[in-house]
């Protein structure tokens, strides 16, 4: 019998070879080009030297005004925060979470610069904590009567809840529940036993509508952490 022929196998190893240097020569013609073009810039600002300056020039002038804007910001965030006033009607108006955003930014503009507010499920009697100039912890609760006067007095239960969290859970150096309504006389003498400062609607007017620092309309506060300017 006589034998057929054997089919030869295409040279593989001669394709990828090709395609090797094909692709050596397209990464060399490539940097070639790169290297052609850096040159030529290189050429053309040496030529012409304002251009580099200029751009320099402009990109600082860039970030002067971005520094400058942003120190406008502050400036007038600082501005806004210390000319912030609340009537005592509008505070009735407002929904309780908005009463404790508004107790918050009070803060704020007295000069605590970590005002946050932090009510909501599972606050453990906190609405907003905030620290003074004076190094002082203070953690509020806030109590938003829709009928400022005629709603519901403040009583004993819900200063439990504070005098309980407040200084153990919290951490606060001065305690406090603010209400544009009224406090029960039980609740006036549990706090005033318990060390808890009380700002009730009066306390309020002058604070919310005016400029004087909440530490500054309360009494028998604790002394500073740490000595101040202010001190």
């Amino acid at each position: 019998m006589s034998r057929r022929p054997a089919r030869r196998r295409p040279a593989r190893r001669r394709s990828r070879k090709n395609a090797g240097r094909e692709q050596l020569v397209l990464l060399g013609g490539a940097g070639l080009l790169v290297w052609l073009l850096l040159t030529g810039l290189v050429r053309f600002l040496a030529a012409h030297p304002w251009i580099p300056v200029t751009l320099v020039v402009l990109a600082c002038g860039a970030v002067a005004a971005g520094v400058v804007r942003r120190q406008r910001a502050v400036q007038w965030e600082r501005v806004r925060s210390q000319g912030l006033r609340y009537a005592l009607a509008h505070l009735d108006t407002l929904h309780h979470r908005q009463f404790e955003h508004a107790v918050r930014d009070l803060m704020y503009r007295d000069g605590c610069a970590d005002a946050v507010q932090v009510g909501g499920a599972r606050d453990n009697g906190a609405d907003v904590k905030a620290t003074d100039p004076y190094g002082r912890r203070w953690v509020i609760q806030c109590k938003h009567r829709r009928d400022g006067l005629a709603g519901a007095a403040i009583g004993t239960p819900d200063l439990h809840v504070l005098n309980g969290t407040g200084r153990p859970v919290h951490g606060g150096d001065v305690i406090v529940l603010v209400t544009n309504g009224r406090f029960t006389k039980p609740a006036t003498e549990f706090a005033r036993a318990q060390r808890l400062h009380l700002v009730n609607r009066t306390v309020l007017a002058t604070w919310a509508g005016g400029s004087t620092p909440l530490w500054e309309l309360l009494r028998a506060l604790p002394p500073p952490r740490r000595p101040t300017p202010l001190s």
